[in-house]
């Protein structure tokens, strides 16, 4: 899962922070330090998530174009065929 982390999450929350559609307005400190997502943030949270599942991107090693959605189903693919004896490395996914 390591390696969808640049481009699925890190990419996202900062863009969504840049974008001022995400604010510290939406969130609640706890004790204890923890902070709560308020549900309307929430809620444009994961429709912007939703959308951003459905983006389409020209896969790095199959170059065929694909939604950012399916990308861990196609390195899970890719790792079988890997485990198989079918593939000798397994490609991992990056974006530029």
């Amino acid at each position: 899962m390591e390696e969808f982390r640049p481009a699925f999450v890190d990419r996202f929350v900062v863009s969504l922070i840049n974008q001022k559609q995400v604010k510290a307005e939406g969130f609640q400190a706890e004790e204890g330090g923890a902070f709560i997502m308020h549900a309307d943030a929430r809620k444009l949270f994961l429709s912007a998530w939703q959308r951003r599942k459905r983006e389409e991107i020209v896969h790095p090693f199959t170059q065929e174009k694909t939604t950012l959605g399916l990308v861990p189903f196609i390195q899970a693919r890719l790792l079988a065929r890997v485990l198989r004896g079918d593939l000798k490395v397994y490609p991992p996914f990056s974006v530029r």
